[in-house]
């Protein structure tokens, strides 16, 4: 039996949709239920926060950035062995790429699963009809199926929203309001929210915030709104190819924004992966063919991963025998030759590509990219395409003298610098990768 699925999006950003989910996700799991989760849209820290809340791995799924077969293939993986799987959305509801697409209304449209609208009430009273009768009738792709009030006031400000719910021209059942309470703040960086690893007592947090949801929201309701995806359930392959038949992987609290998708995938192709700590001092396991660094935080801990002598020289070792390695984001700064940190100090890095960057000139990068290797890479032969999507503030102080990586363009079509360094057997970008593309 294929698991019933929910998406919970809201009108903007800022409406509380994470922790929603989170307490969710938790309040669910205590019940009993083998509750699931994904991610719209490209994102590293909200599904470590899902997976502790949840007991399970949280898989991205990209309306914009993914094969129609990629995502089929996660939404079969997520029902597996569950009764319930919730998605969070990304920004608004209808927000999506610059270019078009990409929306957590897309994806809605794509799996079949019905729409919980998450709206701040904060501020407003009767015209809360308003609002989500305008976002429920927008597309009649979608089915808005529900509605959690947050950040709700008192008493009597739930009767006032629930006054105005009701007498709405199509009846979309309250599933339930959640009070105004700073009890359930989350801290956050420049990137999003602080990492789950590094959150004092997450588990206490998630507990707290559970109780809160329990008391609050309809759970039995909840589940009962959900439906089965109308997605053909076939397990896709990887997502991206693997790098090479025995995969290190850097993983800690500088490396940490990899998608468990794209490692699940690698698994089941028949790869071997490998995990070290570079801020451990831990080499790439000797007998890897190649080495994964992700992105993360490097800039935040520059100046240690620079001492670390033991890493450092492992990884050049990896490259000096002929492993594949590639970089990205935060793992291609480190594979270049300086990363400047935010008070103006230089550190020296692993020196595998010809690349200076510096956290010290912020400017923010974002979007969506689609990209096709200029030759060949440990990411495959000249003219591999995918997709991928950039989001970062450290600046390029050098890049080159050598061969860039990916032609690329933005989720409208229009040309981009060339992007990345690729040297022999080591690449790397400032560009996640999400997906092939054909």
């Amino acid at each position: 039996m294929v698991a019933p699925g929910l998406i919970l999006a809201a009108p903007s950003s800022g409406s509380g949709k994470t922790v929603t989910t989170l307490a969710l996700l938790r309040a669910l799991r205590n019940n009993g239920v083998r509750v699931a989760s994904a991610k719209a849209g490209p994102d590293y820290i909200d599904p470590a926060f899902h997976a502790a809340a949840s007991g399970r791995a949280c898989f991205n799924l990209d309306a914009w950035g993914m094969r129609a077969e990629t995502l089929s293939g996660l939404v079969c993986r997520l029902g597996d062995d569950a009764d319930l799987i919730l998605c969070e959305g990304v920004m608004g509801l209808f927000d999506g790429a610059s270019g078009g697409g990409g929306s957590t209304a897309d994806l809605a449209a794509i799996t079949g699963w019905p729409v919980v609208l998450i709206v701040d009430a904060k501020g407003q009273g009767a015209s809360v009809a308003a609002l989500v009768e305008g976002f429920a009738h927008h597309r009649t792709d979608i089915d808005v199926a529900g509605i959690i009030c947050n950040r709700v006031g008192g008493p009597g400000h739930e009767r006032i929203l629930g006054n105005a719910i009701t007498s709405m021209r199509r009846a979309i059942p309250l599933l339930g309001h959640i009070p105004n309470s700073t009890a359930l703040n989350l801290p956050s960086r420049h990137l999003g929210l602080v990492q789950a690893s590094e959150h004092d007592a997450l588990d206490g947090f998630l507990d707290d915030a559970a109780a809160v949801i329990s008391g609050h929201v309809d759970l039995a309701l909840l589940q009962r709104t959900a439906k089965p995806s109308g997605m053909a359930g076939t397990e896709s392959a990887a997502n991206l190819p693997p790098l090479g038949q025995r995969i290190a992987i850097a993983s800690d609290a500088a490396f940490r924004f990899s998608y468990p998708a794209v490692r699940r995938g690698w698994r089941e192709s028949g790869v071997a992966i490998t995990t070290f700590s570079p801020l451990a001092d831990e080499a790439p396991d000797a007998n890897a063919d190649a080495v994964y660094l992700p992105g993360g935080y490097p800039e935040l801990h520059a100046g240690r991963l620079a001492a670390n002598q033991k890493f450092m020289v492992g990884l050049r070792r990896a490259a000096a025998k002929g492993a594949a390695v590639f970089g990205e984001c935060g793992g291609y700064m480190v594979l270049g030759e300086e990363l400047v940190d935010a008070e103006g100090a230089r550190h020296r890095m692993a020196g595998l590509l010809p690349l200076a960057t510096s956290f010290a000139k912020r400017k923010l990068h974002l979007g969506y990219r689609r990209l096709e290797t200029t030759l060949s890479s440990p990411l495959g032969k000249s003219g591999t395409r995918f997709t991928g999507h950039e989001f970062h503030y450290a600046s390029i102080e050098q890049e080159g003298p050598g061969d860039h990586l990916f032609n690329a363009v933005d989720s409208r079509g229009t040309d981009l610098p060339a992007a990345g360094l690729v040297v022999e057997n080591v690449a790397g970008s400032f560009i996640h990768l999400i997906d092939c593309a054909t």
